[in-house]
């Protein structure tokens, strides 16, 4: 509440007796005893409450303790596809190998056939489930890829799923365009075909209709060679698109550098990124984004590299890679346990890679992924009694107020 006698300025809300982790400058930067004021679904006053302002506010709220820090963010999801792939879960389980499953079927070509068997409707009912838990987890902001169509008609229609799902929820959503995630059955053994078909005809179509914020590939030995993603990324770059990429996850290709070369917002898994590669990304300004979901459910031995990360200075974000094969993760809060005890990161660089450097992967920082004035409301009181805990609890509704462009939602 108000604390001297100036003349009042208005905010519509006034958020008292908690403490923040602002994550300001990627750190856990707090304030005690903090008090913040919201007018227009932006943050007009933050600071210690001692030295609030004097407010005339619509609504007041003493939060009697706990913590708040910015709405989380999810960098990397797959979230919109058709079917899943539970049952080859069950199989490899149950002694499958990957040439069992791709005989009965199974495999991303599994997910490409339901999707492009799904309706819109479907598919963007099936997406509102996953987005659902995501964001009871504190997440605010979801960037959702397309990649299991692959062919123009299903490619946009997953786009345009990933699209309404903003408008059906309190959430900032981005998409991206991973038309290049892997060869449809119509292109087998012909991955130049299917690039060239990418530049004439799918990445076209999509940037008229605008639905994609960038543009993502698959850089891999089973995926597309750096020479294909080189082609496709300028494709994208001729539309002004910009690109991310799926880069080192099960060998070194050189992708992470490909993806600096052309200043890509991020490049992703990185496993095997060598530190000429991440000299690379850090001249850039490229994203590292870690993905312990996908690492965990392969069975991986190969730790992405922290230290040279670190060494680097190069921005790490954490996000689920929710998707139906490799990664079927749901809470952004486990992968950021798991970056800490699979990979040391530690809980403050874990907050900070759901936060302020998730949302420099998405190009927003300007706008969320820390508690700044003039940034968008978008935050979370947790009932905590520190910042670690975030990193530290597996599982549990730990959301007291999860707030939206400054309401509750």
């Amino acid at each position: 509440m108000p604390t001297n006698s100036l003349q009042p300025r208005h905010c519509d809300s006034l958020w008292y007796g908690m403490n923040i982790a602002t994550m300001e400058n990627g750190q856990y930067s707090v304030i005690e005893d903090a008090a913040m004021a919201v007018l227009d679904g932006k943050i007009d006053w933050v600071g210690k409450r001692s030295d609030l302002p004097n407010y005339q506010a619509d609504q007041e709220m003493d939060l009697e303790g706990g913590w708040i820090t910015p709405g989380l963010v999810d960098c990397h999801t797959h979230i919109v596809f058709g079917g899943n792939r539970a049952n080859e879960f069950e199989m490899r389980l149950n002694g499958a190998n990957y040439e069992d499953i791709a005989k009965a079927g199974g495999g991303i070509i599994s997910s490409v056939r339901d999707t492009r068997n799904a309706t819109l409707s479907e598919l963007t009912e099936s997406a509102q489930r996953r987005l659902e838990s995501l964001m009871a987890d504190g997440v605010t902001s979801v960037e959702i890829k397309s990649g299991y169509g692959l062919n123009t008609a299903s490619e946009v229609a997953m786009l345009q799923a990933a699209r309404s799902l903003e408008g059906l929820n309190a959430v900032d959503i981005k998409t991206t365009c991973l038309a290049a995630h892997a060869l449809p059955p119509e292109f087998k053994d012909n991955a130049d075909g299917y690039i060239d078909y990418l530049c004439d005809e799918v990445l076209p179509e999509i940037a008229e209709l605008g639905l994609a914020d960038a543009v993502d590939a698959f850089c891999e030995g089973i995926g597309f060679s750096p020479a294909q993603v080189t082609r496709y990324f300028e494709c994208a770059a001729s539309l002004g698109l910009p690109v991310k990429l799926h880069a080192e996850q099960l060998s070194s290709l050189g992708g992470s550098s490909l993806a600096a070369k052309y200043k890509a917002l991020s490049a992703d898994h990185l496993e095997y990124a060598t530190e000429e590669d991440i000299v690379a990304m850090s001249a850039s300004g490229t994203v590292a984004v870690i993905l312990p979901g996908a690492f965990y459910v392969l069975k991986e031995t190969q730790k992405p590299p922290i230290n040279w990360f670190r060494k680097h200075n190069v921005p790490m974000a954490i996000a689920t890679d929710a998707n139906p094969g490799t990664s079927p993760a749901l809470s952004l809060r486990l992968m950021m346990n798991m970056a800490c005890t699979l990979f040391a990161m530690t809980p403050e660089e874990a907050l900070a890679g759901v936060t302020i450097h998730a949302a420099k992967a998405l190009d927003i920082d300007h706008q969320v992924g820390s508690i700044e004035i003039g940034k968008q409301a978008n935050f979370v009181h947790w009932q905590i009694d520190s910042p670690a805990e975030l990193s530290y609890w597996l599982g549990g509704n730990l959301v007291k107020h999860r707030v939206y462009n400054g309401i509750i939602s």
